[in-house]
């Protein structure tokens, strides 16, 4: 007899809902853990190298800590998700399995396949158990709605109701699962293991900055709590501080460390309270409240996950523009923008950007160039470390005023002003635009048409007020 863990955007031991059923009270039997790698499937869904190595790396530190429990995780490539339910009922036959654990995946290829899982197991008399594990507070919970018994839409009463509900129910972090017996025996498998190391993959890829893992994640959120969760509020917009964010969206992207793990943090550094404060503890758990919103918005508007607005009048009926210079300028850091292109080459070169300037670059491309939000979106999820689609949508649809709780379409960022109040000294855009460190005071943010021709930068590709009056012609109509 054994029980099998299937392991999927939920690479960690610690708080894992999915293993902590699997091995309480299972005295008897062995435990087994899997993951399926499926390339194919992952560039379908638009996930780029920087995500994908990140992933392996994951995988790779999460079999040796449940190594260390005293469980085997079985890898074994399924390109396709179509091809997992019979590849994992023949796994469970072949371990004698009788039940399955996973923790729930909200997007729509994701729950076609665990329902097609589902059925063929229990084609053959296994159990498939499914856990709401990706956010606090499960996104049907019927208690986390309006008045009226809708799913809300608009984050600040989300996020009252949200504080409400878990204030009065406080959700538990799970401990680290028990140690097992390693199994005495491993049977026949039905198919033969793949080996991270062996895959036609760099997994290496900006290892040196995000080695993966969740020892890694736990460090991290250590580090933080003690040098910036204090100071987060008025430091989190920043680009050039080093410790001005937590650098945990990568691990909360892929599982390696939990939401609730982060939001203990932030309830104990603001004294065992989750509140509407503004101090920093609080602002960063209003940062995690925004990823619930996001995953719960996905879950009750399933259009989001075909490439719909949220708004689907709105961006029906606006004329985005399909300009291939205009995107091939934004997307390598040639705008002519210093802090948009300082933020577009930090992306190309760390596999990340900072959460202020991803406001700023996304407003940029869906106002000043008008050009269809679904183009920025599929970029970002190709070349973020932390690609997550929920609030990768979600950042991309409020930038673009087609989604819920938008930013209004009037209100555009001035790129100028953004650079010179959150980057005044401009060390930031020196940093990812040398060509421009010779530059100044207001230089730095606007260099003339002589200082760009001189150091070889380029003109703005649209002038901003040109762009921005174009962008309310646009919504206006």
């Amino acid at each position: 007899m054994a029980h099998l863990v299937w392991f999927r955007s939920d690479l960690r031991v610690s708080d894992n809902t999915a293993l902590a059923e699997a091995t309480r009270s299972f005295s008897e039997g062995d435990v087994y853990g899997v993951f399926f790698i499926s390339l194919a499937q992952w560039r379908e869904h638009d996930w780029g190298n920087p995500k994908i190595a990140f992933v392996l790396r994951c995988i790779d530190s999460l079999q040796k800590n449940l190594k260390e429990l005293g469980i085997p995780l079985f890898l074994f490539v399924e390109e396709w998700f179509e091809d997992i339910p019979s590849s994992i009922s023949a796994l469970s036959q072949a371990l004698g399995a009788t039940d399955v654990y996973a923790n729930r995946e909200y997007e729509v290829n994701e729950q076609k396949r665990d329902g097609l899982v589902e059925e063929s197991l229990k084609e053959i008399g296994i159990r498939l158990h499914l856990f709401h594990d990706q956010t606090c507070i499960p996104p049907d919970e019927p208690a986390l709605r309006t008045s009226t018994g809708s799913p809300y839409t608009v984050f600040s009463p989300f996020k009252k109701k949200f504080i409400d509900l878990f204030y009065s129910r406080p959700k538990h972090v799970l401990s680290r699962p028990p140690k097992c017996s390693w199994p005495k025996k491993i049977p026949t498998l039905p198919k033969t293991l793949a080996n991270v190391a062996e895959l036609d993959f760099d997994s290496t890829l900006f290892a040196l900055e995000w080695p993966g893992g969740e020892r890694d994640g736990l460090r991290r959120l250590k580090n933080f709590s003690k040098s910036g969760l204090e100071d987060y509020a008025t430091q989190r917009d920043y680009p050039a501080l080093d410790n001005g964010t937590s650098g945990l969206s990568a691990y909360l992207a892929v599982g390696a460390i939990s939401p609730r793990t982060c939001l203990a943090a932030a309830i104990r550094e603001n004294h065992g309270e989750l509140t509407l404060a503004k101090n920093g503890a609080m602002t960063w758990a209003s940062e995690l409240i925004w990823r619930e919103f996001y995953r719960h918005v996905l879950v009750h508007h399933e259009r989001i996950c075909r490439y719909h607005a949220f708004k689907q009048k709105v961006d029906r009926e606006v004329q985005w523009r399909y300009d291939e210079q205009d995107f091939e300028a934004w997307s390598t850091g040639r705008t002519g923008y210093p802090l948009v292109d300082a933020a577009m080459r930090q992306l190309l070169s760390t596999g990340w950007m900072h959460n202020r300037l991803r406001m700023v670059v996304a407003m940029f491309l869906t106002k000043h160039l008008l050009i269809d939000w679904r183009w920025g979106e599929r970029f970002f999820n190709q070349h973020l470390i932390d690609a997550d689609f929920a609030s990768n949508n979600g950042g991309w649809q409020w930038s673009s005023s087609t989604g819920t709780d938008a930013q209004p379409y009037f209100r555009i960022f001035n790129p100028y002003s953004q650079s010179e109040k959150f980057d005044g000294q401009g060390e930031f855009i020196r940093k990812y635009c040398p060509e421009l460190s010779s530059l100044a005071g207001k230089a730095i943010h606007h260099p003339s048409e002589a200082q760009c021709n001189e150091l070889g930068y380029p003109l703005p590709i649209v002038e901003h007020r040109a762009g921005r009056e174009r962008a309310l012609d646009a919504f206006k109509r």
